[in-house]
């Protein structure tokens, strides 16, 4: 038996990260915990140091959407933590698992609104699966392995952990905690075999995957059962990766800016499956493709979350389990015969890549749908696409075609800044990958600095900026519901390919649709961070209308 020695609060946290398996983390350093910073210089973690706390916690995200294991954030007390609440909303709404350990005023002083301090159970308690604060070095591996735990368990989420400052220099002598796997809840199998009847007496079913805490086993599970069935499958918003394009089966991403005819599709299903997808606003269209409480399709619900099943729409059937689990144990079930639906999944296909295939011209010489089907041709299956939120995205989610699991980090939770700092750890996560971080201009200025990082660890990264000069997506629904009274969505932009150069990455500007593709070769060939400044025509609002049909429209329903 290895004898136990004493350690500081500060060491034991890194030996906690250490023993679950942590290959890095992302901080913004704060005096607040140098007993942890002084404990990781001697540890085998990569330390991402980052320039916002909002950048490096979105990274944490991201580490946790590629591996299933917990991101982790290290920031300071007060603003620190503030700043990293967004990457925390992100987590809870896209149910990914991610830890955030918060420096914290001296035990002592609490209580006396001493210098940055807050209450960080209130602060975050509405965000975070749990929030803890230590107070005894000696129970550092029991409560770090319990957030490794909480974070991963049922439905993923965020766990905050605050560190006051004299617990880290505090010694303890404890043995570290075993290395934590979630439970994987199992379907029973009644309930298996009600889904195969439900199916053997479907007309027109559709199956919608989501959620996280899936594998590459569940993905290609997915795969073969829905062949065996020639069961359409169609995938949430932003989880299009979930399943593969190219497949005759897929049916399309239900999200923003959704295929009308896959619309149909969801509210004419007579058996409905969610697979890990909770269906909520936007993937829903704003709750009107499936009823509340009771759905007129025969809804099936698979969630590793209890407390999820029927928490807005009441299924005939609910199923606790993960997407590996489930897929399992679809594993024994085939149908006797080609099912009756057969023809209308590769209908499904057909309306899918009619609705992806062919971009519309819209005005100005920069056609942005040609410049991202050049990339949905170029680029390799394994390349991963980032991005953050804004009308821009749209693009990208209706021509790039996603081939393989794990290839998009984009937030549900339409939080703006993501793509930058997602694309940072992906890189570094998987640096012989492609990897391409879609932002506009006004999502790339909420993270952009995070450039920097990728520039001081030589993590080259593209970063392709759409600058039509304003907030996109406000100005869309301004002109909807106030055309012409244009207010606070202007934006007067830098030189984006300068502020590359400025940093020491590669940056080029981009005004022509021909342009594009010579462009993105040479900043793939510089073997740099790299951005490419393309110049959208303000009047390309969506892939499908302009700024002035929308206004148009919106004074003739006033007029009406």
């Amino acid at each position: 038996m290895t004898e136990l020695t004493s350690r500081t609060g500060g060491q034991l946290i890194v030996d906690q990260l250490r023993a679950q398996g942590t290959e890095r983390i992302t901080c913004v350093p704060g005096e607040s915990y140098l007993a942890v910073l002084d404990a990781l210089h001697d540890a085998d973690i990569d330390v991402l140091v980052c320039r916002n706390e909002g950048g490096a916690a979105m990274m944490a995200d991201a580490y946790g959407k590629l591996t299933g294991r917990p991101g982790i954030c290290f920031v300071t007390r007060g603003p620190g933590a503030t700043n990293a609440s967004h990457g925390l909303h992100i987590a809870a709404q896209d149910s990914t698992p991610l830890i955030l350990f918060v420096g914290q005023v001296e035990r002592g002083m609490r209580e006396r609104e001493a210098f940055q301090e807050l209450d960080y159970r209130a602060a975050f308690g509405s965000i975070a699966k749990w929030v803890v604060e230590i107070d005894d070095a000696a129970r550092i591996p029991e409560l770090v392995s319990r957030a490794f735990r909480v974070a991963m368990q049922g439905r993923p989420g965020p766990v905050v952990i605050a560190l006051p400052e004299d617990v880290l220099v505090e010694t303890a002598t404890v043995p570290d905690a075993p290395y934590v796997a979630p439970a994987e809840p199992f379907p029973h199998p009644a309930d298996v075999a009600r889904l195969a009847g439900l199916l053997e007496g479907a007309e027109r079913p559709l199956v919608i995957l989501g959620g996280s805490r899936w594998t590459d086993a569940a993905y290609a599970g997915m795969v073969a059962f829905s062949e065996r069935y020639h069961l359409p499958i169609a995938t949430s918003f932003r989880r299009a990766h979930l399943f593969p394009a190219d497949h005759p089966n897929y049916a399309g991403d239900v999200g923003i800016g959704l295929n009308p005819k896959l619309a149909a599709r969801v509210k004419e299903a007579d058996v409905l499956i969610l697979v890990g997808a909770r269906m909520s606003e936007m993937p829903s269209s704003s709750y009107t493709l499936i009823d509340i409480p009771a759905p007129r399709q025969t809804l099936v619900q698979v969630h590793p979350g209890a407390e999820e099943l029927g928490r807005v729409y009441q299924p005939a059937l609910a199923i606790e389990a993960t997407p590996g689990s489930f897929v399992a144990a679809l594993s024994a079930l085939s149908p006797g015969q080609t099912p009756r639906w057969a023809e209308d999944t590769k209908t499904a296909h057909a309306d899918y890549l009619a609705w992806t295939e062919q971009p519309s011209a819209l005005p100005g010489p920069f056609q942005y749908g040609e410049a991202m089907r050049h990339l949905r041709d170029t680029l390799p299956p394994e390349a991963i696409v980032c991005n953050g939120a804004g009308n821009y995205a749209t693009w990208l989610h209706r021509y790039y075609r996603l081939r393989q699991r794990g290839t998009q980090l984009a937030p549900t939770s339409g939080s703006m800044g993501y793509g930058v700092p997602a694309a940072v750890m992906a890189k570094r996560q998987k640096p012989d990958v492609p990897v391409v971080a879609f932002a506009g201009d006004g999502c790339f200025l909420m993270n952009g600095q995070e450039f920097a990082t990728a520039v001081q660890y030589d993590i080259p990264i593209i970063v392709v900026v759409v600058d039509n000069g304003m907030y996109g997506t406000i100005r869309m629904h301004q002109e909807r519901e106030y055309p012409g009274r244009i207010s606070a969505t202007r934006l007067k932009n830098p030189d984006f390919a300068a502020y590359a150069r400025a940093f020491g990455g590669h940056g080029e500007t981009v005004e022509r649709t021909e342009d594009f593709a010579p462009a993105f070769a040479r900043a793939v060939a510089s073997g740099l961070p790299a951005i490419l400044h393309c110049k959208l025509d303000p009047e390309a609002i969506t892939p499908m209308t302009t700024l002035t049909a929308i206004r148009t429209a919106a004074l003739a329903r006033q007029g009406a």
